[in-house]
């Protein structure tokens, strides 16, 4: 059984290309909505997104799915979105459980849990049903090419790929919010979005520094910034409000929605 706990963990964090989603195609064009299945949908800022990254996978009973889509303006990313799938129900229940929560609030590289470089962090956690917010800047280069936790190295190729091939520019640093649901009390199905967006968007003042340690978006340094940081307030107040959204597409039960 510590076998299936490893084996979940590795699925959810590796990129698995070796089936597709019926729903998408790399290169399809998507508008207003991201559609995972006929009851949940979750709403797009305004624009054309590209599909970048689909993988699915089924084994043991476990049926994942990761779709990735972007949106480019002037040749420059703009925003990313990706939402991971996992139909969870009635297979290894206590070891899944077990598994979710560690990957989720006791992953040593990243989670729902305080962190200095995050900006803000709410979460509900009680026994396997979970519901988290996510705010702090992103390292694009690093979570491309050479993420802190190793098995996460490789789920940049799509996009790694997909920018070489159009040429297109990136920010070093994205503004993210994770946002993450979970419960045994509603089918059991995990769901997890995260937002990533360009701080152009918001016409912040230009990023002196690149790396996530000496980025002025840094939970710890960004009150050196006050420019940033009212950026950043903007953005946190954009991500409540889209796990407001997160939380009624996937009706969530009241007593596990966040309260800001």
């Amino acid at each position: 059984m510590r076998n299936i706990l490893i084996l979940l963990f590795i699925l959810l964090t590796i990129c698995i290309q070796k089936a597709y989603s019926k729903n998408f195609q790399i290169g399809q064009i998507v508008e207003n909505e991201l559609e995972i299945k006929r009851s949940i949908k979750f709403k797009l800022p305004e624009g054309k997104w590209e599909v970048v990254r689909k993988s699915t996978d089924n084994q043991y009973g476990i049926s994942q799915k990761i779709i990735g889509i972007a949106r480019v303006e002037n040749n420059e990313v703009m925003e990313v979105i990706e939402v991971y799938e996992g139909l969870l129900a009635g297979i290894y229940v206590g070891y899944i459980d077990q598994a979710i929560n560690e990957i989720v609030f006791k992953n040593k590289y990243d989670g729902c849990y305080e962190k200095p470089e995050y900006y803000f962090v709410k979460f509900f956690w009680k026994g396997s049903s979970h519901n988290c917010l996510v705010v702090k800047p992103l390292d694009v280069f690093k979570a491309l090419n050479n993420p802190d936790d190793p098995e996460k190295r490789g789920m940049g190729a799509a996009y790694n790929i997909w920018l070489k091939n159009n040429n297109y520019v990136i920010p070093s640093i994205f503004l993210e919010s994770y946002h993450t649901y979970f419960t045994r009390l509603s089918k059991g199905n995990w769901y997890q979005l995260t937002y990533m967006a360009n701080p152009k968007i918001f016409n912040s003042p230009e990023s002196k520094f690149k790396t996530i340690e000496t980025t002025e978006y840094n939970g710890a340094n960004i009150n050196n910034f006050p420019q940033h940081k009212k950026i950043m307030d903007i953005f946190l107040e954009l991500s409540k409000k889209r796990h407001i959204e997160f939380e009624n597409s996937l009706k969530a039960k009241r007593r596990h929605r966040l309260k800001f």
